[in-house]
């Protein structure tokens, strides 16, 4: 009984100290010759980057969310002619979609290598693509209520606030690449990925901070001349819709912005950290902000509530004479 007893003890204490070798930062390197591709009492759940098994019914609920978000983009998209529109929103929907389709893999087999790096490079890029639809509409707003009140040309703040998040884009692909191309043993590759996903993040924190300065800044102005702000074209929206419209690219903008704020502590624990393992903070703070972006961006879509954002046509001029009347 004594000898049939002490390899079992044994076992658990030798699981137990692994276990705890993994909460360390090289903890990925000190597995690898695991070779772990299913949970077993050897290679148990506590032992991967998570941690856990994702939440299966969070997980599907938000894939569903992006998926018919998704497709009411393209066809809303299509219908407006928003092009440009449709390159980020689309793009960015589709991300989501796909990060969440992994998550749900992962319900299944945690050590899903495949999932994980699917995973990990959607679900990093896909707010950024959003964030360009939000950035997008500062450009067409400015021309709509007139250049005279904003700091810049109409067509610089595509390229400084795109020309921006294009490249914290970038920065976040290259940084996920690493780590989703690191072997298990490479945990200097992991953290230079990491590294190149943080700075991209912050830079994306920086970008947005400074698009809502200049906004509030615009607005200010607008609501100041608002006697004298023209609405520019015939084809512009009812005060109403137009209200709607901007409220919601309002909380777009703030629901985004929670989610980059927060990405950057998760991000700067490293792979395994205490924040990177709690998965009803991240369900919060990452997949519902962003899920309720993307509502919030659909169901304000620009070809219904502010159709000037259409490419394709020239809006109709209207007479000088015509102002929004003080409230």
């Amino acid at each position: 009984m004594i000898y049939s007893f002490l390899p079992n003890q044994r076992g658990v204490y030798c699981l137990y100290f692994c276990y705890y070798l993994l909460a360390s930062e090289d903890r990925t390197a000190r597995m690898s010759s695991l070779n772990c591709t299913h949970v077993t009492p050897q290679c148990p759940v506590e032992a991967t980057t998570y941690g856990y098994y994702p939440n299966l019914p969070g997980n599907i609920v938000l894939c569903v969310v992006f998926g018919v978000c998704m497709v009411l983009q393209a066809g809303l998209s299509l219908r407006g002619r928003t092009w440009t529109w449709l390159i980020g929103l689309l793009t960015g929907c589709g991300l989501e979609f796909a990060g969440y389709i992994g998550r749900i893999l992962m319900h299944s087999n945690p050590w899903n290598d495949s999932a994980f790096r699917l995973q990990i490079v959607a679900l990093i890029l896909g707010p950024s693509f959003i964030a360009g639809g939000i950035d997008l509409t500062l450009k067409h707003l400015v021309i709509h209520f007139g250049p005279q009140y904003s700091l810049l040309k109409p067509a610089l703040y595509t390229w400084v606030f795109i020309g921006l998040d294009a490249f914290s884009i970038l920065m976040q692909a290259a940084g996920g690449g690493i780590a989703a191309a690191a072997n298990h043993d490479n945990a200097s590759l992991l953290s230079t990925g990491n590294d190149l996903i943080l700075a991209g993040i912050a830079l994306q924190v920086a970008q947005l901070v400074a698009f809502g300065v200049v906004s509030l800044y615009y607005a200010f102005n607008v609501y100041r001349h608002r006697k004298a702000a023209s609405l520019g074209t015939r084809d512009a929206p009812t005060p109403a819709k137009l209200e709607y419209f901007i409220s919601m690219v309002a909380v777009a903008y703030v629901f985004i912005l929670i989610r980059c704020i927060y990405r950057i502590p998760e991000m700067s624990g490293g792979w395994g950290s205490a924040l990177q393992r709690d998965e009803p903070l991240f369900l919060g703070l990452d997949g519902a902000a962003v899920a309720i972006s993307a509502i919030a961006l659909t169901f304000a879509h620009p070809a219904v509530f502010f159709p000037v954002m259409g490419n394709g046509r020239k809006p109709a001029a209207v007479p000088p004479s015509v102002h929004i009347t003080e409230k």
